[in-house]
């Protein structure tokens, strides 16, 4: 019989994906002018880190399947976001990412995993791990604050989007629940900031939805790193 947290997970798993898949206008917009424009590599850069890492977490962790799943779904969408500003940025910015991935997609993780694995073992192993994932994603939530902020300066909310305070909250909320199911505090803890930092949102644009929108012209790209910032954000998971 299939338990209660097994059809959370999946449910968790598929608002997951979508918030993976939520920049693909973005990056046909990328692919159709051939340029990357005012939009920033390092929101995808961190959260393919995010990624690889959850997936290094449900892979170590027993019945962490489900994270693994996910989280591996996500490096393959996250490297052809990178991939493609490596083709269309112009040279500082390729050379900027390149750098980039280097020193945290491969660097930074290779070492976490040479160390973890040589290093240290069981549930101690788990644990660092679980603290490395749970770490990045609660500074990957300085792009929600910032959004919050504006908000709250501006008295409008053209700069937070609904749906993406509203996934924040739906994709937190669900892996905070499976994490209590399945006492994971190393996903709990993470994701029920996130709930926290939807709700939040979700209160604001209640507040501000009639607000005036500013005069000054934010770019996109500011808006589009606040989906990167959410695992399962990120995706958090």
């Amino acid at each position: 019989m299939v338990g209660s947290s097994f059809i959370v997970g999946v449910v968790g798993n598929v608002i997951s994906v979508l918030v993976f898949l939520s920049p693909i206008g973005t990056f046909w917009r990328i692919i159709k002018h051939q340029s990357t424009e005012d939009f920033e590599s390092l929101p995808y850069i961190c959260t393919l880190l995010n990624s690889s890492l959850w997936t290094y977490y449900g892979i170590t962790k027993p019945g962490g399947l489900l994270v693994a799943t996910v989280n591996g779904f996500g490096i393959l969408v996250e490297a052809v976001y990178v991939v493609l500003f490596l083709i269309y940025a112009p040279k500082k910015m390729r050379v900027k990412t390149g750098i980039l991935v280097g020193i945290l997609d491969v660097g930074f993780l290779a070492a976490a995993i040479v160390v973890t694995q040589l290093a240290l073992k069981g549930e101690t192993r788990i644990d660092a791990i679980g603290f490395m994932c749970a770490g990045l994603n609660i500074i990957m939530y300085g792009s929600p604050l910032a959004a919050m902020k504006t908000v709250v300066t501006t008295k409008s909310v053209e700069y937070m989007p609904f749906f993406l305070s509203f996934f924040l909250f739906l994709n937190g909320g669900i892996w905070a629940f499976y994490a209590l199911l399945v006492q994971d505090y190393f996903l709990g803890i993470p994701n029920g900031i996130g709930f926290l930092l939807g709700t939040a949102q979700l209160l604001l644009y209640t507040i501000y939805r009639n607000g005036k929108p500013s005069s000054n012209n934010i770019s996109e790209g500011l808006m589009e790193q606040g989906w990167q910032k959410e695992p399962l954000i990120s995706p958090l998971h």
